[in-house]
């Protein structure tokens, strides 16, 4: 009788895997970890997709919150609704992104206690991947806010000075500094017990910033104490450097200052996420 065999698998040397791994399924190294980064990212747009109601507060929000504001406000603050427009709209931009930032913490949190990031450990994938896809999906959440809000603002007679130029460089500055800032919620998310109470302590630090601002009023009409407050905020800094591109097309101190404090944010919770996570990890 003649021996049947499977020339692969006779070929293959002792110690070598008798199945070649699918392409770009494991793997080490920075283009590895790059693209099982863009693979968790693709992951997170995928969960997005399956319950789209995660979408909510980057959806209806801005849309309730202008309509809300402007035809509440508008009259008091600049006479009419035009009028109050370039001003409200790059402070609903900038507090809508901002805000929404926090959902990066309380989903990391959530996937971790049920276990979903123990399924990724025993994966053939860097243990950063996940977390660095969770925080470059969220990037397309602050896209649509800024799409929504502006689109909302031309809608109800929004007419940008800066040109669309300015407009586009403006949402792009919006996105970049909610991305920065989404590392410090994904630290929350890391170290704290809870998602409730990654929420609790993200409300509670971001709230005072984002009222305590020139978002819905002149910061000179404010009391001299939180005018002062208004001044150093890094919040109103961002506020000021949309409303100079929208409404004028200029480029400032404030956006340098903003790309500055958003690497400065960067430079110190990238490495202690990261370090908290690779703990747990």
């Amino acid at each position: 009788m003649s021996t049947l065999t499977t020339p692969d698998l006779a070929a293959a040397p002792s110690g070598t895997p008798r199945v070649a791994p699918r392409p770009g399924v494991g793997g080490s190294g920075l283009a590895a970890t790059v693209r099982q980064s863009l693979t968790m990212a693709y992951r997170g747009l995928v969960k997005v997709r399956r319950t789209p109601e995660q979408l909510f507060d980057v959806t209806l929000m801005p849309i309730v919150f202008t309509v809300m504001f402007t035809y509440i406000f508008g009259g008091a603050i600049a006479g009419d609704v035009s009028s109050y427009l370039p001003i409200i709209i790059p402070g609903i931009l900038v507090q809508t992104n901002i805000t929404s930032s926090i959902v990066t913490g309380v989903q990391l949190r959530e996937d971790m206690d049920k276990g979903v990031f123990d399924r990724f450990r025993s994966l053939p994938i860097a243990r950063i991947a996940p977390l660095a896809g969770a925080l470059l999906a969220d990037t397309v959440r602050y896209a649509i806010a800024t799409t929504i809000t502006f689109t909302v603002g031309f809608i109800m007679g929004l007419r940008p000075a800066g040109g669309i130029g300015a407009v586009l460089v403006a949402g792009l500055l919006v996105v970049v500094v909610a991305w920065a800032i989404s590392w410090v919620f994904a630290y929350f998310g890391v170290v704290a017990r809870t998602a409730s109470s990654v929420s609790g302590i993200s409300n509670l630090v971001l709230f005072p910033l984002t009222f305590l601002s020139n978002a819905f009023v002149p910061a000179d009409t404010l009391p001299d104490w939180l005018h002062w407050f208004s001044d150093v905020n890094p919040i109103s800094h961002l506020i000021t450097a949309v409303r100079d591109l929208v409404n004028h097309g200029t480029i400032g101190g404030d956006l340098w200052l903003s790309l500055l404090g958003a690497a400065v944010v960067v430079a110190v919770f990238a490495p202690l996420t990261v370090r908290a996570y690779m703990r747990k990890a």
